[in-house]
């Protein structure tokens, strides 16, 4: 096993290899991960609006100036 003193002494950029690579793994065995009712609710009605043609899209840099804004 990886002691957390190990990775907190690699440089930022074997940081992001490691957590790319577990984020690789995980969402290999997305069946495995426990999902709650509410975000697949969500994700059930978003499917819906997207197939019925009523969702609203908007431009990520737009979404991400959104979120930046509500978090502030």
């Amino acid at each position: 096993m990886i002691a957390l003193d190990t990775l907190h002494q690699l440089p930022l950029k074997e940081k992001l290899f490691v957590m790319e690579a577990l984020w690789d793994d995980l969402s290999q065995t997305e069946d495995g991960l426990p999902m709650p009712q509410w975000h697949k609710d969500l994700l059930d009605e978003r499917e819906s609006q997207i197939a019925a043609g009523t969702a609203k899209f908007i431009d990520w840099e737009d979404a991400k100036k959104e979120i930046l804004a509500a978090v502030k």
